[in-house]
């Protein structure tokens, strides 16, 4: 069976284009959309893929003739056809018909949904590889988006005969990731498919593929060099000397060379490092916290906590606490409480600025801050001022072991009104948080330290928290501020007052 090759829609008011390369010749095993050759047209450059897999058995339209759309421009034939020996015809043609009848449907893997506002993910694992076998429901592969690991599992059972985007591809929201052909013959199937393409790998990197001809000569006359295009495999492209070019244009005068983020290296100490790429989600944080310094107008504002009075009712009720909500009984659901009333007292610290407006929130939905083994995440306990000491504890902690195996949702981090952040539990004894953006607000918990306090009039030593208050001051005032962190200070070193609503 014979494939035609034609001139794909070049485009709005284009008839005609101009074969500028073929990057395949007569006899060459193809892969079904795999790039055959490239059209040059008066204002782009046409890629056109192979519409089928197989052997290209004839170039009709050579490099330099021009076709019109629709044009034939080659043909490929089925995989042995063309190539095989004479001697070996009678035993391929026995072959061919077994191996299309023990060769099932294929089905594609797509990337699943990643969650609201997420349009990319990076290919972080694949747990298969070509030609293994895998079950329906069998996890492939693993993606990474900026918060949270995405699982892949198979959508049908079969042989995975391709993958698509292998680990480290940044990969859209409808992308396709692989591909699994069900069946006994589809591991056949995938050892001459592989092979091409573990043939083209080396091609790719070492870019072998010339750029096209068109930007070869406008390189030439600006006096440009490249060796990366936004073309297919790196090529460089007419469209890439030109902006290149404008870009000259348009370039101020030379400035004074910029410091070097790395300094030099010595050869001994270069081969005693490890370089690793940063995460999708650590370069999320990196990102999102630079952005919060760059937008808000930060500042902290310190005070200390006596923490006598929380701890006494702590150990006083714990074990009772346990065994009536079977959940443990801890300082987050105090501080919850505390930050809830003091917000109602202070909302500005609730608020986020949206242009020109302050939006004022009725409602607490708590951001509370959480290590991971992969990073930072915030995942946020909605309504925390309408929960129990109870419910706020169970949602802590339910959350919290969900963010240490990696399974929130986007949706459980995004929303969030005010953060809570406690560093006390590695130990720190004073930090300045930074800003969870869009929130204006976030409480910096620390370590607890026995500290000589002056007790009416006598020395006593009691167990001491500092507490830090990061606010954006283009909505919070000092004053605002402060008493946020005051208010805190007296629910917490009186919690009865969080009973009676003082």
């Amino acid at each position: 069976m014979t494939t035609e090759v034609r001139v794909p829609t070049l485009g709005e008011s284009v008839t005609e284009a101009t074969v500028a390369t073929w990057f395949k010749k007569p006899g060459d095993t193809v892969a079904q959309d795999e790039m055959l050759c490239e059209l040059e047209t008066d204002k782009v450059t046409v890629e056109v893929p192979a519409p089928a897999a197989g052997v290209l058995a004839e170039i009709v339209a050579n490099e330099g003739d021009t076709v019109g759309v629709d044009a034939l421009l080659a043909s490929i034939s089925e995989a042995g056809e063309a190539t095989t020996p004479a001697a070996d015809a009678p035993k391929a043609a026995a072959e061919a018909p077994a191996a299309a009848s023990d060769s099932g449907a294929s089905t594609d893997v797509m990337v699943p949904t990643l969650g609201e506002s997420v349009t990319e993910a990076s290919v972080s694992t694949w747990f298969k590889k070509v030609g293994d076998t895998v079950a329906q429901d069998e996890m492939l592969c693993e993606l990474e988006t900026d918060k949270v690991s995405v699982e892949v599992p198979a959508p049908a059972a079969g042989v995975l005969t391709e993958i698509i985007a292998p680990e480290g591809t940044t990969v859209d929201a409808s992308a396709k990731l692989g591909v699994i052909s069900g069946g006994e013959g589809a591991s056949a199937a995938a050892a001459p498919s592989a092979a091409p393409a573990a043939a083209a790998a080396p091609a790719a990197a070492g870019k072998d593929v010339a750029n096209a001809p068109s930007a070869e000569k406008a390189m030439a006359e600006a006096g440009l060099s490249a060796d990366q295009g936004s073309g297919r495999d790196g090529r460089i492209m007419k469209e890439d000397v030109a902006a290149a070019v404008a870009a000259a244009k348009a370039a101020p005068a030379p400035a004074p060379a910029a410091a070097p983020v790395r300094g030099p290296v010595s050869a001994d100490d270069a081969s005693r490092e490890e370089r690793v790429k940063m995460t999708r989600l650590r370069q999320t944080i990196a990102k999102r916290l630079k952005d919060s310094q760059n937008t808000a107008a930060m500042l902290t504002t310190y005070n200390e906590v006596d923490m006598t009075e929380v701890m006494a009712l702590r150990n006083e009720y714990k074990d009772l606490f346990l065994k009536k909500h079977g959940v443990k009984l801890g300082f987050m659901s105090f501080f919850t409480k505390a930050c809830v009333h003091a917000l109602r007292e202070v909302p500005e610290v609730n608020a986020e600025i949206d242009g020109t407006d302050i939006v004022y929130k009725n409602f607490v939905h708590m951001g509370i801050a959480a290590g991971t083994p992969t990073g930072l995440v915030v995942p946020v306990i909605r309504d925390a001022d309408a929960m129990s000491f109870a419910d706020i504890e169970k949602a802590i902690a339910e959350k919290g072991a969900r963010a240490r195996d990696g399974k929130l949702s986007m949706a459980e981090m995004q929303g969030g009104t005010f953060t809570i952040s406690n560093g006390g539990v590695y130990g720190s004894l004073m930090s300045s948080p930074i800003l969870n953006p869009p929130q204006s607000g976030i409480l910096g918990m620390h370590k607890i330290q026995d500290r000589p306090m002056a007790i009416n009039g006598k020395v006593e030593i009691r167990p001491m928290m500092y507490l830090a208050l990061s606010y954006d001051h283009r909505i919070v005032d000092g004053k605002g501020a402060v008493t946020f962190l005051v208010r805190v200070k007296e629910a917490l070193e009186d919690p009865r007052r969080l009973l009676m609503d003082l």
